[in-house]
């Protein structure tokens, strides 16, 4: 993304269901975070193209106790991201609680814990607005029909100015079932543009939908619809649900996704104007762009969330999230079990993790201490170190492909002591992992591995336990989760039982192009 154009997607990896604010001369960025902790990932750029990870807005999940094992198409859904009365406001949907929110005065924080602005099951996708022309303030979220039995509709409330809570019982503004071919109408963004209120909503499902735009000029309706966005003879599948945007200068920009398998939802960046009949066309007259002029904004260094990782301290970087909430370490500390707190720090650079003990030892999708960042969307070589200090009896750690399926490659100690190289896999359907690849000696406890993840999210895995790199096992296909793409992770754990069963660092994280 050089010179005066930009390509999409112009963040290549799971950003799913992305949402936009502008505030100054800065736009920022949430995504929906699912089960992962922490969540509502916060992302900032000064021109729409090159994006950062700067913080997450969410801490731990609520309820902490639903989500101290993982839930990994639960939690955070589709999240509305605004800047009212000189904080930033976050809403999002958790399909089996409720609405919440949480606010802070700067993007880095401190953001409020989460609060309940409306309870019960389904409901899904929220988003404020403040009009500033009357004062009056609302909300219009969509349902899940998993949890509620309703789908393919759009509710509208009053909105308490303060955020906190809703001023009536619902109505309904706009029914998918009575407009002719729209179905799974979801992920609405509210605005108020030119004397209209506006809602930008999908539908058609994440695969194959489309862009719709509603317009009413009262809030509650009556709504008229159109299409704004739709795949056309492009290869964009599925091109919605997203956020507007404009920029100092007035140009208007909408981010979207699309849905790519394994690696999940891939944000693009799309022109937007206003036709002459006012209503918005976004892309090329409704089709999305592959490469396009950039926004008229001051240029920016190439930039791109972090990936890579040297643990510095220990410590590891925004980029990574735990598959379920951490126990807290002031409890793990007040009980006098700091074996508890998952990844320890310490003077030197690399990651230790705790080798926690578990009854599901056979099945990562079943842990909760499993460090992880997204698959990249383009062909890459996924590179760690590892070594295994944990002397407990099947004591392991390693690298891993997550999803409905899983295969990771690493270290384990033997009944007799001794440290093998070990390569498994789990199909979706399997409860158990098995062997990939036969075991083999790993003497000094220590090796080099690698992913190849080449196109159709295909992975190859390799290891070097100081004599080369060394081919192992069949191509895996990584899989994603109903909602998640599938996900990089770093582990270590013990059978269950009783006292520390040790630990296993990890050093030079590194991700690059292939």
């Amino acid at each position: 993304m050089t010179g005066e154009t930009y390509a999409n997607p112009v963040l290549d990896a799971d950003w799913s269901d992305p949402d936009v604010v502008r505030v100054g001369d800065d736009f920022y960025l949430t995504a929906s975070s699912f089960g992962r902790a922490p969540g509502l990932p916060l992302l900032h750029s000064r021109d729409l193209v090159n994006w950062t990870l700067v913080g997450h807005a969410l801490e731990r999940l609520e309820p902490a106790a639903e989500f101290r094992s993982p839930r990994h198409d639960c939690g955070v859904w589709a999240p509305a991201l605004r800047h009212h009365d000189d904080r930033f406001w976050i809403f999002w949907g958790d399909p089996d609680q409720g609405i919440f929110q949480v606010n802070a005065p700067e993007i880095r924080g401190p953001w409020t814990r989460p609060h309940l602005v409306k309870g019960g099951k389904g409901l899904i996708d929220p988003c404020p607005l403040w009009d500033e022309e009357t004062g009056e303030a609302y909300l219009v979220h969509a349902w899940a029909k998993s949890r509620s039995g309703v789908k393919n509709r759009l509710t509208g409330h009053r909105m308490h100015p303060d955020g906190t809570s809703l001023l009536d019982e619902g109505k309904l503004i706009v029914d998918g079932d009575r407009i002719p071919g729209w179905f799974t109408l979801e992920g609405p963004k509210l605005y108020r543009h030119d004397g209209w209120f506006w809602i930008f909503a999908p539908a058609g499902g994440v695969d194959t939908g489309w862009q719709g735009a509603f317009r009413a000029r009262d809030f509650f309706g009556p709504y008229e619809e159109r299409i704004v966005l739709e795949q056309k003879d492009t290869e964009v599948n599925g091109p919605h649900q997203g956020g507007w945007v404009r920029t100092p200068s007035g140009e208007d920009w909408f981010l979207h996704f699309q849905q790519r398998g394994a690696y999940g939802r891939v944000v693009h960046l799309q022109p937007m104007r206003w036709g002459s009949d006012s209503w918005p066309v976004i892309g090329d007259e409704g089709a999305p762009v592959a490469v396009h002029r950039r926004p008229d904004l001051p240029p920016q260094s190439a930039a791109a969330p972090a990936t890579d990782d040297d643990f510095p301290g220990g410590r590891f970087g925004r980029q990574w999230q735990w598959t379920a909430n951490p126990p807290p370490l002031s409890a793990s500390l007040e009980r006098g079990d700091p074996h508890d707190v998952w990844a320890t720090q310490h003077s030197g650079d690399g990651l230790r993790l705790s080798c926690v003990r578990t009854a599901d030892a056979h099945d990562l999708r079943r842990l909760p201490h499993v460090l992880t960042q997204r698959l990249p969307g383009t062909p890459s070589a996924v590179e760690v170190e590892l070594e295994l200090h944990g002397e407990e009896p099947g004591a392991r750690a390693g690298l891993a492909v997550l999803g409905d399926a899983f295969s990771w490659i690493g270290l384990q100690r033997g009944t007799d002591g001794t440290v093998h190289l070990v390569h498994r896999f789990a199909e979706a359907v399997a409860e158990r992992e098995r062997d990939a690849a036969h075991p083999r000696p790993a003497p000094h406890g220590k090796v080099r591995l690698r992913i190849e993840i080449g196109a159709g999210a295909r992975c190859r895995f390799t290891y070097d336990l100081g004599d080369g790199p060394h081919p192992s096992g069949p191509v895996f296909t990584a899989t994603p989760w109903r909602w998640v793409g599938a996900l990089l992770g770093l582990f270590a754990l013990a059978p269950d039982g009783p006292g520390q069963a040790g630990a296993a660092t990890f050093t030079h994280f590194r991700i690059s192009n292939l």
